[in-house]
């Protein structure tokens, strides 16, 4: 018998990975931020709960969410653009406390790439890389997973992935006919959201806990590179890029989780 499965998250990712994971027999049940959205979601027989993070507590039904799972996907995004002063890490505290007490002995955190900086370098970033975030939002991210990571009451595995994308969010609709875009020289890291779900799926699947996981298409072009190709195919404008200034960032082995998993990308985004 499959184990019940919370998702902490169900948005853009969150909800049709919990769609995927009922269609495989898992029992799950997930959380959204507000009442309108949950009544949405129960139109569709999903099994939602309301759930809010505040640095304070954790407002809504949360126990309940909890209850009975062995396994929790926890896919927040720290939310920062909308809240630049906002303290993720006091959050995610409030909520560990609730883990602490439920019957989750399994946690997946849904991470991000940004826990790496940008350099000049493009040196591979493996999954042994430490993270060395300098913006807010990575050095928040980082301390989130050490919190899980150092956590003896339950497992916990990290996947990090790099830009999320889909064929109706697509960085190249939201590139198109910008203008002195910064680091044409730079690595792209995409990830399709399919492929997300099939990592996801793997991991739990396989019973991988205590694992730190990036992944990334195996894409091994430049931005300015990627962008010509997809935007000729998409027939939009190609964005302008700053060719003065030096590029940075960084390049994601994702290769090396897909060879962990025993997973094939199956989208080169």
């Amino acid at each position: 018998m499959n184990s019940k499965i919370s998702i902490i998250g169900l948005g853009w990712l969150g909800l049709p990975l919990y769609q995927h994971l009922s269609k495989l027999d898992f029992s799950c049940i997930g959380s959204t931020t507000t009442e309108a959205k949950k009544e949405d979601l129960v139109k569709q027989e999903i099994n939602a709960t309301l759930v809010r993070f505040l640095e304070q507590e954790v407002v809504g039904d949360i126990q309940l969410c909890l209850k009975d799972s062995e396994i929790l996907v926890l896919n927040t995004p720290p939310g920062l653009r909308r809240e630049p002063n906002s303290n993720y890490v006091a959050k995610i505290q409030q909520l560990i406390k609730h883990i602490e007490k439920s019957s989750i002995r399994k946690v997946l955190y849904i991470s991000s790439t940004s826990v790496f900086k940008d350099s000049d370098v493009f040196a591979a970033v493996t999954n042994k890389t430490l993270p060395n975030a300098v913006s807010n939002a990575g050095i928040q991210i980082r301390k989130v997973e050490e919190l899980l990571k150092s956590n003896s009451n339950f497992q916990t595995t990290i996947l990090r992935f790099s830009g999320l994308v889909n064929d109706d969010r697509h960085p190249a609709t939201m590139m198109s006919k910008r203008k002195s875009v910064k680091n044409p020289y730079a690595p792209v890291n995409l990830i399709h959201r399919k492929d997300c779900i099939g990592i996801i799926t793997s991991i739990i699947q396989s019973n991988l806990w205590e694992q730190t996981y990036n992944a990334s298409s195996p894409l091994r072009l430049t931005k300015k590179e990627y962008y010509d190709v997809v935007c000729s195919k998409k027939n939009i404008s190609k964005p302008n890029f700053d060719e003065n200034k030096p590029s940075k960032g960084k390049w994601i082995n994702g290769e090396e989780t897909a060879s962990a998993l025993n997973y094939k990308y199956k989208y080169l985004v």
